[in-house]
């Protein structure tokens, strides 16, 4: 890869997962680094079009977390500039964004997703947020997940328990997000599966299982180290980790996904995964979910993120 082009690394950005950006952006310059690949490492500020018109970059590798990396805005820019760059496209990241759409679109391809309901900050005002909860509860029961509409890290995510805890989870969702998802928690196995495309198709990577010591797998418990057990493979038997592996390709296809993604799953008692969500541009730390799998599927991390670099500069 020594003739490779310069890979231009955008880390940072402004959303709430800043610090993870910049560190996914360092271990992705690392791995390419690694094997022989020239990187530069920026962070996308009021002057990035301008520079990408001056510089005309071969190709991107926007490693940004958050609203301003995975909404989609970035890329359908790079795509109006005619950048070739690692990740889904502009209309895949929307969707996948949209945690609500998301849900609707892999259940129509046939993929268990826990029943749910979305509501935005002024519906639930004007329609009574004390009924709106009573009959939220009737239907949905108790416990259930509330989590923004849009976001990632598990920022705004709350786990609930009672009443009690539903009009607290809901004003902290609404710090995050003008829309919040209320989902029937599934009690169960936390998996997720990454999926690569490197030009040959899309496969998926033994999947992870997810302990959080403190039993909610949420920011702190993602990025500190030794606050989470990781298992891969996940303790559960081999049919489970098959239909897992399918599952996620299914998923991954419905929601229009290419290059890098995980799908992040709950196997209930029964063995039965539910899809949670999708990422579009996992977090590289070393304490995140797809790094791991990628080392302990023997990977060649560095060369993987290298043919992820080919397979862009190959869509030119």
């Amino acid at each position: 890869m020594a003739d490779m082009p310069l890979v231009l690394i955008l880390s940072g950005g402004i959303s709430h997962e800043r610090d993870i950006s910049l560190k996914s952006g360092r271990k992705v310059a690392d791995g390419l680094l690694s094997h022989g690949v020239s990187v530069e490492l920026r962070d996308p500020d009021g002057s990035l079009i301008e520079y990408l018109g001056e510089s005309s970059p071969e190709v991107i590798w926007p490693v940004l977390h958050g609203a301003s990396g995975e909404d989609g805005a970035l890329r359908a820019l790079l795509e109006m500039l005619t950048i070739p760059y690692v990740g889904s496209t502009a209309d895949a990241s929307r969707i996948a964004w949209n945690k609500p759409v998301a849900k609707s679109l892999v259940e129509r391809a046939g993929v268990a997703t826990p029943p749910s309901i979305t509501l935005s900050r002024d519906a639930f005002r004007e329609l009574g947020a004390e009924s709106v909860l009573e009959t939220v509860t009737a239907s949905l029961g108790i416990p259930l997940i509330v989590k923004p509409a849009q976001g990632g890290s598990a920022q705004g995510v709350s786990w609930v328990d009672s009443s009690e805890d539903l009009r607290k989870a809901m004003v902290h969702a609404f710090t995050y997000s003008d829309i919040a998802l209320i989902e029937k928690r599934i009690v169960g196995v936390e998996v997720c599966v990454p999926i690569i495309d490197t030009g040959d198709g899309p496969r998926a990577i033994p999947a992870v299982e997810i302990e959080p010591l403190s039993g909610h797998y949420d920011f702190e418990a993602r990025y500190t180290a030794g606050a989470t057990r990781f298992y891969t493979p996940p303790r559960l038997e081999q049919p489970i980790l098959d239909s897992l592996s399918t599952i996620a390709l299914d998923a991954f296809s419905a929601l229009g996904l290419r290059d890098l993604a995980r799908v992040d799953f709950i196997v209930d008692s029964d063995g039965r995964p539910w899809f949670l969500e999708a990422s579009t541009m996992p977090g590289l730390t070393e304490t995140s979910s797809t790094a791991l799998a990628l080392d302990a599927a023997g990977y060649d991390v560095g060369g993987v993120y290298g043919a992820l670099v080919e397979a862009a500069l190959a869509r030119r």
